[in-house]
């Protein structure tokens, strides 16, 4: 199963697609980040998240993508484009026809670094360690939070007594900004 785990935001949005393969094997296949211009109005901003998604769903042929449910933010405008961002990334998962599975930020730290509250380097070390990355691989805090979505969701699909919890509120079916990736 390959999975692209996509982190959301106006500015910079982060993606990582991981590969699962028996027990605990899990392959790199890429990460990086979505960058938008300062600026772009919101809307050519999200215009590009969306259409850099669908390239990354085209060229990698995910069967699924993790994406990060949204939280109680202090900055109400801050959630408001959080949101925006979630919602370009769901439209881009039902136009390429994959399934959509969302998590809670703590539910993914508690699968990445077994603690619900773990910070951003934590959660980072456990995704290199658990890919095999080297200490020194560049990788990005928001590539790094997707990747662990994309683990974090074949963790949950290849244990059975946790499906049951894994939530799929959608699926869909295909059609580009600024995309870097290590």
């Amino acid at each position: 199963m390959r999975v692209l785990g996509v982190d959301p935001g106006s500015a910079v949005t982060g993606f990582g697609v991981v590969e699962g393969g028996g027990a605990d094997h899990f392959s790199y296949i890429t990460a990086g980040t979505i960058r938008t211009r300062p600026g772009q109005s919101i809307a050519e901003r999200l215009r590009t998240i969306h259409q850099e998604l669908l390239k990354l769903t085209r060229e990698f042929a995910p069967s699924a993508m993790s994406l990060e449910r949204n939280f109680v933010a202090r900055n109400v405008q801050s959630a408001f484009r959080i949101g925006e961002a979630r919602a370009v990334a769901m439209l881009a998962a039902a136009e390429s026809g994959i399934a959509l599975y969302e998590y809670p930020p703590n539910q993914v730290k508690l699968a990445i670094a077994a603690f619900g509250h773990a910070d951003k380097e934590q959660v980072k070390f456990m995704v290199r360690r658990t890919l095999k990355l080297a200490p020194d691989f560049e990788l990005a805090d928001d590539a790094s939070d997707a990747l662990a979505l994309a683990l974090c969701h074949l963790g949950r699909a290849k244990a059975p007594r946790l499906r049951a919890a894994v939530e799929r509120p959608s699926a869909g079916r295909a059609s580009a900004g600024g995309i870097s990736r290590r």
